[in-house]
């Protein structure tokens, strides 16, 4: 169709939004003509939508969708809880990395930065085994990638960039980054592409793409809004640091720099410096320190700032005591027993965005033996080795298998008596806190762990790649 019948105005992204807006709660079935041929597989829906709704021909240009305008069209999945709550589906894949070309480009010229500073977002809810013709579309967004996530985004791409050129394509992980994440596409052992830099090693095929967390909060951002439709989205107000920062140095270092001058230093005389009140001796005492070291006047808790929330990432405290033994394991969140049971794919589970998510650790170490002064001995950012994640994967299949064979008690999780770095328990002992389960009825709840000989390993290796604190 010409450009100048098209119902919207092309080179304009304000335009093609409000346009937009007359596909929400509809499906695409509702505009389709007689003789149209449904497309099958993966990215089909969005070239359906380019076609059907907004009128345009498929092309295999390389730049943006709606390039008159420098806007690309994302399709994105939502999927509903048991509570009828929109729930991200799966994160946002934005284009698929050449190794052999991509290391030729600085982020201003990628294709990633070329396409995508400007989306179209269209949130539509998922069905299985669905039509793509018969989907309901939820939301529209028009996302401008605001200047802070843009300076976080350009650090991750460059860090990618960086271990391709290392020769290390094949060690690539999500965890390596913040919102900008080098994602698996395939299946495991399939379709592995050559690398510039080691080409005796094949790695295997990934792209670009913004995180589940990140598009959590995108989705966050128009739920709260109360609209269906958002544009020029303002960000959480609860920064770490500022796009002014951030122009100066990378994310880490803004943070670890916080840490610096209260460094061996004893928690007592760090909780007087930063006025935390420890009379009643809070069993999250060192949580509270380290979130007082690191949050800024705009944030009362690093786990809900805005740069923690958008990547993912999770600080967390260990203490270790004189002898270095760990006594705690570590928790995490509750296993959802439906929506591990309804997750096709390790890679689109809970867990793997959990433990493929980057960390910061803050350890306390005692100093004599039985003494508890403990002193802020080292902070740093961790991702789990790709080992690990190999054998997280087995924890997570060895889960699934009992959630469906419905054997969701004690006598069949991993122990961490099992010594296989992760094990399965509740977090209190409370037998009246059940959780819903695929088959209809409830169970007792149960948490994802870290042994606490896993969390000692992570911090002994830590100290032999970082000898000199």
């Amino acid at each position: 169709m010409a450009q100048s019948s098209l119902p919207y105005n092309i080179t304009s992204p304000t335009s093609i939004f409000e346009y937009s807006k007359g596909l929400l709660g509809k499906t695409l079935r509702d505009f389709v003509w007689e003789g149209y041929q449904t497309k099958k597989g993966k990215g089909s829906l969005g070239q359906m939508v380019e076609n059907i709704f907004f009128l345009l021909e498929t092309n295999n240009y390389a730049g943006a969708d709606f390039s008159e305008a420098g806007m690309e069209l994302k399709c994105t999945p939502l999927k509903k809880s048991k509570q009828d709550e929109y729930l991200i589906k799966e994160r946002l894949v934005c284009n698929m990395i050449n190794y052999c070309d991509v290391v030729k480009d600085d982020f201003e010229h990628s294709h990633f930065y070329l396409k995508c500073q400007l989306m179209l977002l269209l949130f539509y809810l998922h069905q299985s085994n669905c039509n793509n013709l018969d989907l309901e579309f939820i939301f529209s967004i028009l996302w401008k990638l605001p200047e802070k996530d843009l300076l976080i985004i350009r650090n991750d791409y460059n860090t990618i960039i960086e271990k391709i050129k290392q020769g290390k394509a094949h060690e690539l992980s999500e965890g390596d980054t913040m919102y900008l994440g080098a994602c698996r596409k395939g299946q495991k052992g399939e379709s592995l592409m050559k690398q510039p830099y080691n080409p005796e090693v094949d790695a295997p095929r990934r792209a670009f793409s913004l995180k589940m967390a990140y598009m959590r909060t995108i989705l966050e951002y128009v739920v709260q809004s109360g609209n269906n439709a958002v544009s020029n989205v303002s960000g959480i107000k609860s920064e770490l640091v500022s796009a002014k920062a951030l122009k100066e140095k990378s994310f880490d270092e803004i943070i670890l720099d916080r840490f610096k001058p209260y460094m061996h230093m004893g928690y007592e005389l760090i909780a007087k410096k930063k006025q935390i009140d420890l009379s009643n001796n809070p069993k999250n005492k060192f949580a509270m320190i380290a979130n007082a070291i690191v949050c800024s006047e705009k944030c009362a808790n690093v786990n809900r700032s805005e740069e923690f929330l958008k990547a993912g990432l999770t600080m967390k405290t260990i203490r270790i005591q004189a002898n270095g033994s760990i006594k705690e394991a570590m928790s995490f969140e509750n296993i959802d027993y439906i929506e591990v049971a309804e997750c096709e794919d390790w890679i689109d589970s809970r867990l793997y965005e959990l433990y493929s998510s980057r960390f910061m650790f803050v350890v306390f170490r005692e100093q004599h033996k039985d003494k508890g002064d403990f002193v802020l001995d080292d902070v740093f950012f961790w991702t789990m080795p790709q080992q690990d994640l190999a054998l997280a994967e087995e924890y997570w299949n060895h889960i699934k298998k009992n959630i469906l064979d419905n054997h969701i008690s004690e006598e069949y999780w991993w122990k961490g008596a099992d010594k296989k770095k992760f094990h399965v328990r509740p977090k209190a002992q409370n037998a009246k806190d059940l959780a819903p389960t695929p088959d209809g009825k409830w169970a007792k709840k149960f948490c994802y762990w870290f042994n606490n000989d896993y969390v000692r390993e992570i911090v002994v290796n830590r100290q032999k790649e970082n000898p000199n604190g």
